[in-house]
């Protein structure tokens, strides 16, 4: 698509010379006090307690693709959730960056957060003229990748997901008070606990991961909390870092492709980046002056090398899904 898009933009560029070529040959000048028609279109705050959310359009004529994105366990409308949601508005889609916790009125902790929230999102989505209803993608990363997942396979008509450093299950939430409490699930729909992985056994040595690593080691004894990816048909891409020290998003990421693939999907790709971490995907920012270990795993320039490298991929990936 924004193959298309940058195309059209050129024609459109090409088109706009011959017309005032045309207009100085056969048309009177246009006098300044004459309005000149441009295409507007504002970015959205939706702020209500159904839906808290950044719209950013992208300056199309005609009905373009759409995209619904998922930031990860800061939540809110973060910042990096943000430049990649405005890096995708400017290659020619209309994105939809949702809180769906940490926001005004919404939970403190990632626990019992409404998949409901995602269904009103696709459906707002969906009702915009200037969205195209059938080409409409998630992108989510980390917890975000979770939800990303989960939403896709609750609504088959989603026809792309790109899942970064993702989860092939749905887990405990996590209780940011820390004060014993065992956590509730990260999700819930109709009021009630969506299907939860609990945590493993803490390491002190693995800290983090330990609770992710050795909570998957009992996946089996939970098919219930394994995300039902078989029950959409859309092309997935998948982006994780070997040295993830979050959750092992590679080791999930293997996990997820399996499945899909058993179910018949083959249009299932991942990206693994051997020296990254938990940071391996999303928009590039600024080159790190200083290569020095990274929170969550790898160092920031094998994440910044990595994102580099996937940045083009996930455009490539949506132009020929959307």
């Amino acid at each position: 698509m924004t193959l298309f898009y940058r195309a059209l933009q050129g024609l459109s560029m090409l088109a706009m010379a011959g017309m005032v070529t045309a207009c100085a040959q056969h048309v009177p000048a246009i006098s300044e006090s004459e309005p000149v028609l441009e295409l507007v279109r504002e970015d959205i705050e939706l702020r209500s307690d159904e839906l808290y959310a950044d719209y950013f359009p992208a300056m199309t004529i005609e009905p373009a693709p759409a995209i619904l994105l998922l930031g990860g366990s800061e939540g809110g409308l973060g910042e990096g959730a943000r430049r990649d949601a405005m890096a995708l508005r400017d290659e020619g889609y209309h994105v939809l960056q949702v809180s769906y916790y940490r926001g005004p009125g919404q939970n403190e902790n990632l626990e019992m957060v409404p998949l409901e929230t995602f269904d009103r999102a696709l459906d707002w989505l969906k009702q915009r003229e200037e969205v195209r209803a059938d080409k409409i993608g998630i992108y989510g990363t980390s917890k975000g990748a979770e939800a990303a997942l989960i939403v896709a396979s609750r609504h088959p008509e989603i026809e792309a997901i790109v899942a970064v450093v993702p989860s092939s299950v749905s887990w405990q939430g996590i209780n940011w008070a820390f004060d014993g409490r065992p956590p509730e699930s990260s999700w819930s729909l109709g009021g009630a606990p969506y299907p939860a992985l609990p945590y493993g056994e803490w390491d002190a040595e693995l800290g983090l991961y330990s609770l992710y690593a050795n909570g998957l080691a009992a996946r089996d004894d939970h098919p219930e909390a394994v995300i039902a990816v078989e029950k959409t048909d859309a092309p997935m891409l998948l982006i994780c870092g070997f040295m993830d020290t979050l959750w092992p998003s590679c080791e999930m990421s293997q996990q997820i492709k399996a499945r899909a693939n058993e179910a018949g999907n083959k249009d299932v790709s991942i990206l693994m980046y051997a020296k990254a971490g938990h940071f391996a995907g999303g928009m590039p920012g600024d080159a790190p002056d200083v290569d020095e270990a990274s929170e969550y795993g790898g160092t920031t320039q094998a994440n910044y090398d990595s994102q580099v490298k996937s940045w083009p991929r996930i455009l490539d990936f949506l132009d020929e899904a959307l």
